[in-house]
């Protein structure tokens, strides 16, 4: 998209949308808060925050946004699930019937634990190159397997926190709360 700048949607039903789309500014793009489903139109990508993953779903089915994000995925647009975001795009969800069923990954939700028990954690990513990258966990899940063709991207302590499949991106930490633009930069590439 020489002389266009990404137009990538922040999907708004809840999480920190504000902070992905800050995120998208700083690295050049142009960031839409998707609120209803005409915001689909003209994305080149689409960002699906944390939250709660039931709740998320359930607005989603109820207001037409699974349908919208459902049509990106087939026109192999990026769409890239952080957290909650993580568990909508699995394919198999522990104890929860799926929501979009994109990925092939299997997911637990809290996996690591609680709200209290939130943590940060230096992750190497070598996508990213060698520096390290600030991972920060709240109330995160946990990629249990990968299917054919899902490449891991992170690990922390022997566990998947990170993972790729053709035009979807998954992180079960939140990029867009630390001031580390990689990830961000990582997924605009993957809408060249």
């Amino acid at each position: 998209m020489q002389g266009d700048r990404l137009k990538i949607g922040v999907l708004a039903l809840q999480g920190a949308v504000s902070e992905h789309m800050d995120s998208l500014q700083k690295c050049g793009a142009a960031a839409v808060a998707v609120r209803k489903t005409s915001d689909f139109a003209g994305l080149d990508g689409l960002i699906i925050p944390g939250g709660e993953s039931t709740t998320i779903g359930r607005l989603s089915c109820l207001y037409g946004f699974r349908e919208g994000i459902l049509a990106m995925a087939a026109q192999r647009k990026p769409i890239w699930g952080t957290c909650a975001g993580l568990i909508l795009l699995a394919r198999e969800v522990e104890n929860q019937e799926p929501i979009l069923s994109l990925m092939s990954i299997t997911v637990r939700r809290n996996a690591f634990g609680r709200q209290r028990e939130s943590f940060e954690a230096e992750l190497e990513i070598p996508v990213l190159g060698e520096e390290p990258f600030c991972g920060v966990f709240i109330r995160a899940p946990l990629i249990l397997s990968v299917g054919e063709g899902v490449k891991i991207l992170a690990t922390f302590q022997g566990q998947i926190v990170a993972a790729r499949e053709r035009n979807l991106l998954a992180t079960s930490f939140h990029p867009e709360l630390t001031e580390d633009l990689r990830m961000h930069k990582y997924f605009l590439n993957m809408a060249l």
